[in-house]
């Protein structure tokens, strides 16, 4: 049996929904003489055959062949104003919509002038109204196929973010450029968005980017390849590494008492005159061989005035390299000096 709307209205529309159809499908069956009820902040849109026709405010309206004339000129001679018409009515949400939420569904990839290509995200909010509701159904409706209030606002997002991928892709400025541009970008998102809106009846009150970011993987890349440059020159790297592993072990060996530190000064003071060379090669040897390489290559206790005097220069140079502390080296070379003294 065929359904006639006698009484036309959208009493379930939320304050967050943007337009809502009746019916939902298909066509509805109305004839002159229905009631057609507007609720505040609403405009009623007939639609038929693909088009936006008559538009009505807020209020109570009987429908007559005065208050929808393109409605009626449509339908032709045939139409007798008795037997029902089919079309459809959206109800239009006037009031504005606020804190709306845009991003990016999957990351932009860019070329960036620091780090070649680059992907990266974006979030912002936005609010915007609906200026023309013949215009905004019409174009959003009669020609994108746009049904709920969902699908619109995922249209919307889209709209935004296609917008933001050029702006970033027209200025051309690296993500370490970004966070300084912020609200330059904002305020040129808004101009360019604001003409899109107005094409489709809509009024774009205010937008903001707030974030501009890179995914995970590539904040990783961007942190190693921060720790290259860093690092520089890799063999000056290696003599840096090399160095203060030395430095570490000469503190150790001042702090672990008066005989302990006497043998390893003197063992590991001719084990290490063997150059920076050898010191590179064993700490790219690893910190478990180190030790031995060195305990394997101290000679015995110098006995003879010339051993004694070797390992005083010895001591010299390990002090001018940085490897051991004056505090030891004083307290070494008092001891092998008295020793000397005492052999003339």
């Amino acid at each position: 049996m065929v359904r006639i709307f006698d009484i036309i209205q959208a009493p379930d529309m939320r304050g967050d929904d943007l337009v809502l159809r009746v019916p939902q499908t298909g066509w509805g069956d109305i004839r002159l003489g229905s009631q057609l009820v507007v609720g505040e902040s609403q405009n009623a849109v007939f639609f038929r055959d693909g088009k936006a026709l008559d538009t009505f405010g807020p209020g109570r309206h009987t429908l007559t062949t005065a208050n929808i004339p393109l409605l009626i000129n449509l339908l032709g001679k045939a139409f007798d104003g008795e037997s029902p018409f089919k079309a459809s009515v959206y109800f239009v949400n006037m009031i504005d919509m606020l804190d709306q939420k845009w991003g990016t569904s999957q990351p932009i990839a860019l070329r960036d002038p620091d780090l070649g290509m680059v992907r990266l995200r974006a979030f912002g909010a936005y609010s915007f109204k609906v200026a023309d509701a013949q215009r905004f159904v019409a174009q959003i409706v009669g020609q994108r196929g746009l049904y709920s209030t969902g699908e619109i606002t995922n249209w919307l997002r889209g709209q935004i973010v296609s917008t933001l991928t050029d702006l970033l892709g027209e200025t051309k400025a690296g993500l370490f450029d970004l966070p300084s541009l912020m609200e330059e970008l904002g305020v040129a998102l808004k101009a360019k968005m604001s003409e899109r809106f107005e094409q489709v009846g809509l009024q774009l009150k205010q937008i903001f980017i707030e974030s501009i970011s890179a995914p995970e993987e590539t904040l990783k890349a961007i942190d190693e390849r921060a720790a290259m440059g860093a690092i520089g020159d890799m063999q000056k790297y290696l003599q840096f590494k090399a160095a203060l592993a030395m430095g570490d072990a000469a503190k150790a060996s001042g702090q672990g008492g008066g005989g302990m530190s006497e043998g390893l000064g003197l063992g590991a003071g001719i084990g290490m005159g063997a150059g920076l060379g050898g010191m590179i090669a064993q700490a790219m040897a690893g910190a478990q061989q180190q030790p031995q390489q060195q305990q394997a290559a101290a000679p015995a206790t110098p006995t003879t005035k010339d051993e004694i005097q070797a390992m005083l220069d010895n001591l010299d140079m390990r002090l001018a390299n940085g490897e051991i502390s004056e505090a030891i080296y004083e307290k070494l070379t008092a001891k092998w000096q008295k020793r000397l003294d005492e052999m003339t």
